[in-house]
C-alpha cells in the first residue's frame, strides 16, 4: 500500500446528530437515484452497463442505510465524511462495517433478548408513561443493526461482477464489470471491460480473470495503465474496450473539499439562496479501446498486446435548476467544459 492509500480519521469530518444523519442520507439517496435515472434517459451508458451500475449503486445505498442504523442512537461514535474531493463516507467506515459483521455473533450475545426488551419498552411507555432510557435505545439500535444488516450486500473495497456473454457481438463477445471504493479518493468507481478469449474457454479462464482484476484493477489509475496490466497478465484474454465510471464527487452541505462547484453550493446555502438540501453530483467516464496489436518480449517469450487509443473524458453534472443557475452565473467556464450542459434533477424537499 502506497503512502497515498493510508487513511486516518484526520482525513474526515463527522456527522454530529440524528438530524444531520437524516439530511445526509436523504441527500445521497436522492442524488444517486436521480443520477441513475437520468443516465438512462440521456444514454450515458448502454443498457448492459446501466444494469450493472444500478446493482453497484444499490450496494452503496444499502451500506449507507447500514451506517444510518448503526449510528442512530450512538452518541459516542460518529460517522466520518471524507474531507477530500469526495462527499462520501470515509473508507474507514466501510472497513469498520465489515469488521462489525465479522463479529456479529459476539456482539449479539452481549445484547439483551429482543423480546424482553420489547416488553420492557411497552411497559415503560404504556404503563409507567416514562421515556425509554438512552442506554436501552442504544441497545435496541444495536440489535436492529446486527440482526438486519447482511454482509453480502455491503459495498466493499472491491466488488466483482459476473462475466456475461453479449449476443451478436463478434469482436467483443464478453463483458465483465467490477467496482471498487478507491482508498485515496474515497469515491466509488465502476469499470467495464469488453473482451474476447484466445485458445481457452470462459469456464476455464473465469477464475483467472477474477483474480487478476482484483489484484491489478482495484484502485483508481489511468485506463492505459490498467489496460496494459490486464493485457499483460491475462495472456489468453483479448481486451478490446475498457470504460471507467467515476461516481462523484458528491457536492452537498457536508462536503469540505476545495472544488468550485462545492464552493458555489456552500456559499448559496450560507446566504440562504439555496436550501440546506441542495446538492450536485459530478460524474466522469474514461474510455480506452484497442486499435491493433504489437509484439513485446524476446524470441522465446513473445506476447501480443493491444495498441490503445484514449477517448476524451466525458464529464457530467446532475443538479437542480436553481443550483444550475448559480453555477452558470458563478463559474461559467467550468460548466461550459462539461460534455453536456448540467442535467437537471428535481430539488429535494426535506
Amino acid at each position: 500500500m502506497s503512502i497515498n492509500q493510508i487513511v486516518t480519521p484526520l482525513d474526515s469530518a463527522v456527522l454530529e446528530n440524528k438530524e444531520q444523519y437524516s439530511v445526509y442520507f436523504k441527500v445521497v439517496k436522492h442524488a444517486f437515484g436521480e443520477m441513475v435515472k437520468n443516465m438512462e434517459i440521456y444514454d450515458i451508458c448502454n443498457t448492459l452497463e446501466l444494469s450493472f451500475l444500478k446493482q453497484y449503486c444499490e450496494l452503496l445505498m444499502y451500506s449507507l442505510e447500514a451506517f444510518r442504523v448503526k449510528y442512530l442512537f450512538d452518541d459516542e461514535e460518529k460517522m466520518r465524511i471524507d474531507l477530500t474531493e469526495s462527499g462520501f463516507p470515509n473508507y474507514l467506515e466501510f472497513r469498520y462495517l465489515i469488521n462489525d459483521l465479522a463479529l456479529r455473533k459476539e456482539h449479539i450475545d452481549k445484547l439483551p433478548d429482543p423480546n424482553a426488551l420489547k416488553e420492557e419498552f411497552l411497559e415503560t411507555l404504556l404503563k409507567h408513561k416514562e421515556p425509554i432510557s438512552k442506554r436501552r435505545l442504544e441497545q435496541a439500535g444495536s440489535i436492529v443493526y446486527y440482526t438486519s444488516v447482511e454482509k453480502n450486500y455491503i459495498f466493499r473495497r472491491f466488488v466483482q461482477g459476473k462475466i456475461i456473454k453479449i449476443e451478436n457481438s463478434k469482436d467483443t463477445p464478453y463483458l465483465v464489470s467490477w467496482s471498487f471504493y478507491d482508498v485515496s479518493k474515497n469515491r466509488p468507481f465502476i469499470c467495464f471491460m469488453y473482451f474476447d478469449l484466445y485458445k481457452t474457454t470462459l469456464s476455464e479462464y473465469t477464475e483467472k480473470i477474477y483474480t487478476v482484476l482484483e489484484q491489478s484493477a482495484d484502485r483508481d489509475m489511468s485506463l492505459d495503465m490498467m489496460a496494459y496490466a490486464l493485457d499483460k497478465k491475462l495472456s489468453k484474454l483479448l481486451p478490446k474496450k475498457l470504460r471507467k465510471v467515476d461516481l462523484g464527487p458528491l457536492h452537498n452541505v457536508f462536503a469540505k473539499d476545495e472544488l468550485e462547484i462545492t464552493h458555489v453550493l456552500l456559499e448559496g446555502i450560507i446566504k440562504k439562496t439555496l436550501d440546506l438540501s441542495a446538492c450536485a453530483v459530478s460524474l466522469s467516464i474514461d474510455e480506452i479501446f484497442s486499435t491493433g496489436t504489437f509484439t513485446e518480449g524476446s524470441f522465446l517469450s513473445k506476447q501480443e498486446l493491444q495498441l490503445w487509443e484514449t477517448r476524451k473524458t466525458e464529464k457530467y453534472v446532475f443538479t437542480s435548476h436553481r443550483v444550475m443557475q448559480m453555477l452558470y452565473d458563478r463559474i461559467p467556464e467550468t460548466i461550459n467544459k462539461l460534455t453536456k450542459e448540467p442535467i437537471e434533477i428535481p430539488s429535494l424537499k426535506l
